[in-house]
């Protein structure tokens, strides 16, 4: 254990605090922006997934090497640089002329923010007594839950008083400060590394490419060969990853964690829960001003009951597992919140906005219980150095189900609008009946769990 200065015991949670709010508020503050952001950039409002799948994605790529990278090379310089690469990134996007131009922008930003909050969460681990560690990362975290508040209204306010550039330029002053603080605060931590596997790595990150953009040419008229061919080859990639950790001693991510049950149900259900749920934030936004024609700031009003219902279940989590089980919740929520999409199939008229903020509120506290109940299970019964690992493929997981899931909600609401030529609403509405159908299909996978599974990790 490193021993702090007591200006270090004091301040250092800060770093993380700031990095977990650069990162969660570029990732919230963006999808009630794309509307105006797709005018400026003469791209349809409906074309604009990549801007946000780029992102999600590169973190999912990225962050499995962010450990490694700390570990050999210093915790300091490590999280410093992803400062600069962060803010980096922020200014190409902020210059981005073209949307391809702001798409490469955000994967640069993506590789500066999937070795930001990992590392500052790492340098805490390292740095604090476990009696102590608990307190502190509960101070950290705060801004994860303030940030999803804060991101959707101030980006709906930004672009209509001033311009998308903005909702990337606020991260500079965010980046400076945290660059300073991390200059005056981290301690430099090493550990001794073995090579990592860059063959598990280049196998894994191309299989992520390539089912991401299969269900991106999939959609698209004439392309759907390409999106099937992609599909396949990121299968093979996956055969051939799963043959290359079966002989090597310390592959990327150990197959060994599969054969923890609940890790294996956790894991999957996480993955295909998320395909529905993810795609609802970036479709919402886009419903509410391209075929309601809310403005920006009425949009983010609007999509703050998430954010708060989210916050508001908090304290209650426990209780409610401790009461129901993890079974009971996992089966019956997931339920609930494919019922609450299809919900939102049934708008058909702006002036039905009163009905939103309840609707909105439910889903937010449901979808806080779902992710922690899910979190929880799937790495509850990992021991020794497979908590490591299972803990970086979680993490990995949840953005991969991100892309995946906005890549599919796009792909779906573009096929029915341009090969089907459904009316857009009609096709936002269908989109959500066959996301809520999906959401209620992927929770009865979680009746694979036993009623006395994850008893004692309340």
């Amino acid at each position: 254990m490193v021993t702090l200065t007591p200006t270090q015991e004091k301040y250092l949670p800060y770093v993380l605090a700031v990095a977990l709010f650069m990162q969660i508020l570029d990732a919230t503050i963006l999808n009630t922006s794309l509307p105006q952001m797709a005018q400026a950039l003469g791209e349809s409002p409906l074309k604009m997934q990549w801007a946000v799948i780029s992102y999600a994605l590169t973190l999912a790529i990225f962050i499995p090497i962010s450990g490694f990278l700390a570990d050999k090379y210093g915790t300091r310089r490590v999280f410093l640089s992803a400062v600069i690469i962060f803010c980096v990134g922020s200014l190409l996007c902020a210059a981005s002329p073209t949307l391809d131009f702001l798409i490469g922008s955000r994967i640069v930003q993506g590789i500066g923010g999937a070795m930001m909050t990992p590392v500052a969460r790492l340098i805490l681990v390292k740095s604090y007594p476990r009696n102590k560690l608990l307190t502190v990362m509960n101070f950290a975290v705060i801004p994860a839950l303030v940030a999803p508040l804060v991101g959707p209204v101030l980006g709906g306010y930004i672009v209509q008083y001033a311009s998308w550039h903005w909702i990337f330029l606020i991260n500079i002053p965010m980046g400076v400060a945290g660059f300073i603080m991390g200059k005056k605060l981290v301690p430099a931590l090493f550990e001794d590394t073995k090579r990592l596997d860059w063959t598990g790595f280049v196998l894994f990150a191309a299989a992520a490419c390539g089912f991401t953009l299969a269900v991106e040419f999939g959609s698209q008229t004439g392309r759907g060969v390409y999106g099937l061919l992609l599909g396949l080859g990121a299968s093979l990639l996956i055969g051939a990853y799963i043959w290359h950790a079966k002989r090597r001693a310390a592959p990327l991510f150990p197959l060994s964690l599969f054969d923890i049950r609940t890790f294996r149900i956790g894991i999957t259900g996480n993955l295909f829960t998320r395909l529905g749920i993810s795609a609802v934030p970036f479709l919402l936004p886009l419903l509410l001003q391209v075929v309601f024609e809310y403005s920006p700031s009425q949009a983010g009003w609007l999509l703050a009951p998430i954010a708060v219902g989210a916050i508001g279940i908090k304290p209650w989590v426990s209780k409610i597992i401790q009461r129901f089980s993890y079974r009971k919740v996992l089966v019956y929520n997931t339920l609930f919140m494919g019922s609450l999409i299809i919900v939102l199939a049934q708008f058909n008229d702006a002036s039905q906005w009163l009905w939103f903020i309840p609707i909105l509120t439910i889903m937010g506290a449901c979808n806080s219980m779902q992710f922690s109940a899910m979190n929880t299970i799937t790495i509850g019964d990992l021991q020794g150095t497979q908590t490591s690992s299972g803990n970086s493929l979680m993490a990995v997981n949840q953005q991969l189900a991100i892309s995946f899931g906005i890549a599919f909600g796009a792909a779906v609401l573009n096929l029915l609008r341009e090969r089907l030529q459904m009316d857009t609403l009609v096709a936002f509405q269908t989109t959500y009946w066959i996301l809520g159908i999906l959401t209620i299909l992927s929770g009865l996978y979680f009746l694979r769990l036993k009623p006395e599974d994850g008893r004692g990790l309340y």
